[in-house]
């Protein structure tokens, strides 16, 4: 279900714009021209980069940034793969923010058995191929719109590195990259369509290190103080706090380091940390309690204990002006269609998931636009930081066989194939159309500014939960 590709700069220069260009005239340009990103997804889902990690990844969207004639700002905010691509100049300035980062140990072929693919170790289970490729052919098409009609103000993507942990959009605020924006959009692959109007959880992350002292087990026990004994002890009282905290808290961890061999008492042990709440005040009182519950591991072990914090985000803050904007255009351009083979690879991506019926045919648009929809599941991101400082609005688009759940080897089947690259084509047209209505509806950006204002409250200051330390650049490793 791969697609026959086009050279890009040969489409690029076939299909300029007319000089009074429509937003239907834009949306068939992205149709023409769709093989280009296409590619360029496909490449990035093969490049399968952790976070801060996405050195080729990076450097691709960058260079058909400049072949589409956009300025460039790259290694920003002390991240050498993230970048700030622009186009025009002065108001009003609206930002597209794409990705790129895969996980770890989701490595998987574009089939719908679960195959790994030989010589990977990651996969892009969250798509952000296609977010990152989508989004870029949203600001090129956005940027020719603006040269074939006059229109003044700038367009930017941001490239943001590390989404998946790393908080990569947190380090771009703090350095106050976003302070002369006035709108940022934003999209996410899913198994379904429609305007992302519920909030996220806030979430902090960090490695908890223990060292203790090394001996034999069996010979001298005595002699040694164990790491993993720190780990394990921490483990069980978080686990036991688990029943004393909201009952909308997540708390996660893996041991990423145990020690070497049964029979040397361990002097080092590793625990990889997560937590989220729907609020970062809530948030912050179940990470004093974590902080707690290693130091007293530490103590009862004989054990010592650092940790270093290595992300942290806040929750999403919903804009209903913009949500509604979004979901007229989302709701005019439709959903994803398949064909007939297309629709046997989803039935048998269907069939191998676990525990969940499949949602709506991909086709589908929630009809209805709700402006405080119930939260379903408990993601995070750091969009949410953006979203705190700059008004902010996204959607969903089906990238994914319904019913395929994020994180999974699934999803990057999915998004290897046409199943993918169609759900991107509809982000794609969703985000360029609402960019086009926000650069000639200076009153609904207005409007949008007053309820990002009026939500967040006169006293709101940006601090970012990751404290003053420099990006995690290693969170990986």
């Amino acid at each position: 279900m791969r697609m026959q590709r086009l050279p890009a700069l040969l489409i690029v220069t076939l299909l300029p714009l007319a000089a009074q260009a429509t937003k239907p005239e834009v949306l068939r340009r992205i149709d023409a021209t769709k093989g280009i990103y296409e590619e360029m997804a496909l490449k990035i889902w093969s490049y399968a980069e952790v976070g801060y990690k996405e050195t080729r990844s990076s450097a691709l969207l960058q260079e058909q940034l400049r072949r589409e004639g956009f300025r460039i700002e790259a290694g920003v905010a002390g991240m050498p793969t993230a970048f700030v691509a622009a186009h025009g100049s002065g108001r009003p300035v609206i930002a597209i923010l794409g990705e790129y980062d895969a996980l770890p140990g989701v490595s998987q072929e574009a089939v719908p058995e679960k195959k790994e693919r030989p010589g990977a170790s990651a996969g892009h289970a969250c798509g952000h191929h296609l977010f990152g490729a989508a989004s870029l052919q949203a600001a090129a098409a956005v940027r020719e719109w603006m040269i074939a009609t006059g229109q003044r103000g700038t367009i930017r993507y941001y490239g943001t590195p590390a989404e998946e942990g790393g908080s990569g959009k947190v380090y771009m605020v703090r350095a106050g990259l976003f302070n002369d924006v006035d709108i940022t959009l934003h999209w996410h692959p899913s198994d379904r369509n429609g305007i992302q109007m519920a909030s996220s959880l806030a979430n902090k992350s960090a490695k908890f290190r223990f060292r203790g002292v090394a001996a034999h087990a069996a010979g001298s026990p005595d002699r040694g103080r164990s790491a993993l004994d720190g780990v394990e002890a921490m483990n069980h009282m978080v686990n036991l706090m688990r029943e004393h905290v909201p009952d909308s808290t997540r708390i996660h961890y893996v041991i990423t380091r145990g020690g070497e061999a049964p029979n040397v008492v361990p002097a080092f042990a590793e625990v990889y940390y997560y937590a989220r709440s729907p609020g970062r005040e809530v948030l912050a009182e179940i990470w004093d309690r974590l902080e707690n519950a290693a130091r007293g591991a530490a103590l009862g072990t004989g054990t010592k204990v650092e940790w270093e914090v290595t992300g942290g985000v806040y929750e999403l803050l919903p804009n209903e002006v913009l949500g509604r904007l979004m979901h007229d255009n989302l709701s005019a351009i439709g959903g994803v269609k398949y064909d007939e083979a297309e629709k046997a690879f989803a039935l048998k991506i269907a069939k191998t998931v676990f525990g969940k019926p499949p949602a709506p045919e991909a086709a589908a648009i929630v009809p209805t636009f709700v402006a405080n929809p119930p939260r379903e599941g408990g993601g995070s991101t750091d969009v949410g930081d953006v979203s705190w400082v700059v008004p902010t609005v996204g959607l969903r688009a089906a990238t994914w066989a319904p019913g395929t759940p994020a994180h999974s080897w699934q999803a990057v089947a999915c998004g290897g194939t046409t199943l993918g690259l169609k759900g991107m084509n509809v982000a794609a047209k969703t985000l360029a159309a609402t960019a086009i209505d926000l650069f000639t509806r200076p009153e609904t950006v207005a409007k949008a500014r007053a309820e990002l204002e009026k939500r967040r409250g006169p006293d709101f200051k940006y601090t970012a939960l990751v404290g003053d330390r420099p990006p995690a650049l290693n969170y990986r490793d």
